[in-house]
């Protein structure tokens, strides 16, 4: 394995999911310019991005830069200045597709080439490579082996998608959109027409039928199911993939918690410990993607192609599966049996697939009656599927805490004390005065000097260092705590 940082590198739509991003974990978050991003519902003002800068550069966190619109001849003024706009207020890369912005005198700030300039072949790499750039967001559909030979071939840093919604184009090939409603993908304005419904015809124009003799008849053809590498990284990491990148950007807080989490926890296991780790993180929860935002997984070519890459029922999301539908007597009355260790709540959210493919929805406050059986219990054939695709009890406890680990440094001077905290120190006058009792006194300046709570910091190493141990009121150790955080 490698010994290069591996990154994580998270969604964020809006400032307040970027602040959710890092406090799950995240290593990086990219997020969208006010202008020029390929999403066009996740733009964000220069001060917003300031701000992520600010909150992100504070964990050591990377924030990168979305200004990955092909441009109009027009708009290239305008995107040089914002690119040294964002440059000012100390954004680490932008990622871009329009080569074309590589002949205007841009900052000197790391650029990013976006998968939709089609990185699936060495050539590809080698040349923009050639052009400078630091590094390359692989397209989605590579193997392992393929990336494993453009590392072999080339030294720019790897990006590899590993988990989020898929388009069935080659990114940066799709032209529906355009084609069919003047909404360019590559403008940021896809109108998703792989979200829709579709029948399916032959040369005659006639509906062809599916292994039961059915027509395939308004499905949804081309929705394929989210990317889920979670069981690959290692073997991406061996491959050359330094940087693991989650698809997200018109994704909730909610779901960009929860999946960060899942993947730090699983990179965690991996990777070999930090004897320089600055963050601690708590998940006050189990991460688990199928609980959030969730179309079921596919890896996605890393290992050739899968059979099943698309969801013919629904291009919504699933959710978790939780058992069968044994009968369904009405719109709010269900049979259903559950999966072991499986429990329902009241304000659950289910989804069923019945046999004519239909999706419907309904929260177990609506059901007039939910009567369940026991996994062992039920004899014979199930019917179909039952999801839960709002889980209440899961969503309540939804919450990350990142903490920056400092050593704390209290020590006499002449005149008084001085108190560091990471890297920084104050002093303070004050009178020496000999404690009663040795022990309750250290105790107490350890304790008091420990408090960082509603603080980013969190207390890794306590150093008192006392020709003997004082007596310091409680109130004067808190001032000088606080005194010195605010530095």
């Amino acid at each position: 394995m490698q010994t290069k940082k591996i990154t994580l590198l998270a969604p964020a739509r809006n400032k307040e999911i970027a602040i959710a991003a890092i406090q799950a974990g995240a290593d990086a978050v990219y997020i969208g310019a006010p202008h020029f991003g390929a999403r066009h519902a996740a733009s964000n003002t220069l001060e917003d991005i300031a701000q992520v800068v600010s909150y992100a550069h504070l964990y050591k966190v990377e924030v990168l830069v979305t200004l990955n619109t092909l441009l109009h001849d027009d708009e290239y003024e305008q995107a040089v200045n914002l690119a040294h706009d964002l440059y000012s207020i100390g954004v680490d890369a932008l990622i871009i597709q329009d080569l074309r912005l590589l002949d205007y005198p841009l900052p000197p700030i790391r650029l990013h080439a976006s998968t939709q300039c089609d990185n699936r072949t060495i050539q590809q790499v080698q040349y923009l490579e050639s052009k400078g750039f630091s590094r390359v967001v692989l397209a989605r559909e590579l193997s392992i082996e393929e990336i494993r030979a453009i590392r072999h071939n080339t030294s720019i840093e790897l990006e590899a998608f590993i988990h989020g919604a898929l388009c069935v184009s080659y990114s940066g090939k799709c032209y529906i959109s355009e084609v069919l409603m003047e909404r360019s993908a590559n403008r940021g304005c896809c109108a998703q027409f792989c979200r829709m419904r579709y029948d399916l015809l032959d040369e005659n124009m006639e509906e062809i039928k599916d292994a039961e003799g059915k027509p395939i008849h308004q499905r949804y053809l081309l929705s394929l199911q989210d990317m889920d590498r979670s069981l690959y990284l290692k073997q991406l990491i061996d491959a050359g993939v330094t940087t693991f990148k989650i698809e997200g950007r018109l994704k909730d807080a909610d779901y960009v918690t929860n999946v960060v989490a899942y993947y730090r926890q699983r990179l965690d296991e991996i990777l070999p410990p930090q004897t320089n780790q600055t963050t601690h993180v708590v998940h006050h929860f189990q991460p688990n993607p199928s609980k959030t935002f969730h179309r079921g997984g596919i890896d996605y070519f890393l290992q050739g192609r899968e059979k099943q890459m698309a969801n013919w029922d629904t291009p919504k999301s699933t959710g978790e599966r939780i058992g069968k539908v044994i009968c369904k007597h009405s719109k709010n009355s269900l049979e259903i049996a559950l999966l072991d260790n499986v429990i329902l709540h009241n304000g659950d959210g289910l989804c069923v697939a019945d046999k004519g493919f239909a999706i419907s929805g309904i929260t177990v406050l609506e059901a007039s009656r939910v009567i369940v059986h026991s996994h062992t219990s039920l004899e014979g054939d199930w019917c179909f599927p039952i999801y839960r695709n709002w889980d209440i009890n899961f969503q309540k406890q939804l919450k990350s805490e990142r903490r920056i680990a400092v050593d704390i440094l209290f020590e006499e001077t002449t005149t008084g004390y001085r108190l560091r905290i990471g890297e920084h120190e104050k002093e303070f006058k004050a009178p020496h005065q000999n404690a009663q009792s040795s022990e309750r006194a250290m105790h107490t300046i350890k304790e008091q000097l420990s408090k960082l709570g509603g603080t980013p910091y969190l207390a890794r190493n306590i150093d008192i260092q006392l020709k003997q141990a004082r007596f310091i009121p409680i109130s004067q150790l808190n001032q000088w705590r606080r005194e010195t955080l605010e530095q």
